[in-house]
């Protein structure tokens, strides 16, 4: 059996970048800080932050490139790939990234402080979107032309802020 998951609660580092692929799929890069900290053989707190780059496909692309911003809280589930390529000095590279396809999730959290996010909405700011939710919406109609088989359109009464 083989498992390739990885889970990451953490604070966008810069504001989400969207593109779409020339057949026409979503996809969104951020990265995303997660620290761990700890107590030291002499009590002292330690800690260390890492970075993560993250990769969304899809309709959770989409909601993420609308909602998410710099400083904010994200869940992130997904897979780990690594890909490399040749730089320009002829070395090659390469990136880990967190790949949240059909089968990984996102689930945003508290915006940063001073954003001018309502304090109203806080209660409501954890909601997730992922292939399962977009299973339960499939009885919604699709704008015809706009988007692939397994994407339906955003509709600004879906969005639970």
């Amino acid at each position: 059996m083989n498992v390739n998951k990885a889970i990451i609660i953490g604070r966008l580092t810069r504001d989400p970048e969207a593109r779409t692929t020339p057949s026409g799929k979503s996809v969104t890069s951020m990265a995303v800080a997660s620290t761990s900290t700890w107590k030291d053989e002499s009590g002292n707190k330690q800690e260390k932050t890492e970075f993560h780059d993250v990769v969304l496909w899809g309709r959770v692309a989409e909601v993420a490139a609308q909602y998410l911003v710099k400083g904010q809280e994200v869940y992130i589930e997904g897979r780990l790939e690594t890909r490399n390529w040749e730089g320009k000095d002829g070395v090659t590279r390469y990136r880990t990234e967190i790949i949240v396809g059909a089968d990984g999730r996102m689930q945003m959290g508290s915006k940063p402080q001073g954003s001018g996010y309502s304090s109203s909405n806080q209660g409501q700011d954890n909601k997730s979107i992922s292939k399962a939710d977009n299973s339960k919406q499939a009885g919604k109609q699709k704008k015809q032309g706009e988007k692939g088989d397994d994407e339906e359109e955003i509709k600004i009464e879906d969005i639970p802020f």
